[in-house]
């Protein structure tokens, strides 16, 4: 039995792929590497999360598949030969199409927008510069107590 967040039979399932043991291990361990996180972790991944990375390893095991030298193939995003070109994405040669999309549904893969605060939401004055007479009313006043 192989430890992956899908089974062979889900592959066959979701992708009429019927795929190998070795094939899936294949999958989940090339997952592994592109979401920074291991099966060994998975009670601590939440449920939603733990759907998407089956999609992404049932996706890319029957990719993998139907590949041929998989892990000797070159980093490249442009191949040209006999006057055909085709330009690739980063990862194209090495993570199925599908599995990209998964991927990018699970939480901690997706962009995030950072919000900060305005002077009206607490963040405090919005001061231009602090040494203008014309800031003075936004600036916290305390009295010169001397200095040493």
């Amino acid at each position: 039995m192989v430890n992956a967040w899908c089974s062979v039979q889900d592959v066959a399932d979701a992708t009429g792929v019927t795929v190998t043991a070795r094939q899936l291990a294949q999958a989940q361990a090339d997952i592994e590497i592109f979401t920074n996180r291991i099966y060994a972790d998975s009670e601590r991944i939440r449920t939603r999360d733990l759907h998407w990375l089956g999609q992404a390893v049932a996706r890319q095991a029957a990719w993998i598949a139907g590949q041929f030298g998989l892990e000797t193939r070159l980093d490249a995003t442009q191949i040209q030969q006999d006057q055909v070109s085709t330009t690739l994405t980063g990862d194209g040669l090495v993570l199925a199409p599908m599995a990209a999309r998964a991927l990018r549904r699970v939480s901690w893969m997706r962009s995030r927008t950072v919000h900060i605060r305005s002077a009206i939401e607490g963040a405090g004055p919005a001061v231009g510069d602090a040494l203008s007479d014309g800031s003075d009313d936004s600036q916290v006043w305390a009295p010169y107590s001397g200095g040493a």
